[in-house]
């Protein structure tokens, strides 16, 4: 698998897809509150597997001096192969080239042991967004 920091227009249309089948479609977060205000300021990243398909997707942005991850999601045929954890590092490396040394992300509660296994580490209740549990998590990244 590949993980790419997005530079195309065919690369942010295939996050796009990816966000759109798991978020939109799978989960029922209605369409216009997913692709929202902050896509232009994010840094955006997709997963192709072996055969050029686009498989996961996440952004980034960078919020009161943490990196604010964000969208992560993985295509439900690919979930549970170690794609969410290469992504994740993708992600954390290029949080430490811009500087930042802190992470922060909004988990789905089901997918709170899978950051925890990752290394970060919940700092608030449970909380609602887009009608679905979630909590804040965060990390120290190593150098």
């Amino acid at each position: 698998m590949n993980v790419v920091t997005v530079a195309t227009k065919k690369q942010l249309d295939d996050a796009y897809r990816v966000r759109t089948e798991v978020f939109v479609e799978e989960q029922n977060v209605p369409l216009e509150e997913e692709i929202d205000q902050f896509e232009d300021e994010a840094i955006h990243f997709v997963v192709y597997d072996q055969n050029e398909a686009a498989i996961g997707a996440g952004r980034l942005r960078f919020v009161d001096g943490y990196g604010k991850i964000e969208r992560i999601c993985i295509v439900k045929t690919s979930r549970g192969t170690g794609v969410g954890q290469v992504l994740m590092e993708k992600i954390e490396e290029t949080v430490r080239s811009k500087g930042a040394m802190k992470t922060k992300l909004n988990a789905q509660i089901q997918a709170q042991t899978f950051y925890q296994k990752q290394g970060y580490e919940t700092v608030s209740g449970e909380f609602l967004d887009a009608g679905i549990p979630h909590v804040t998590m965060i990390k120290t990244l190593d150098l």
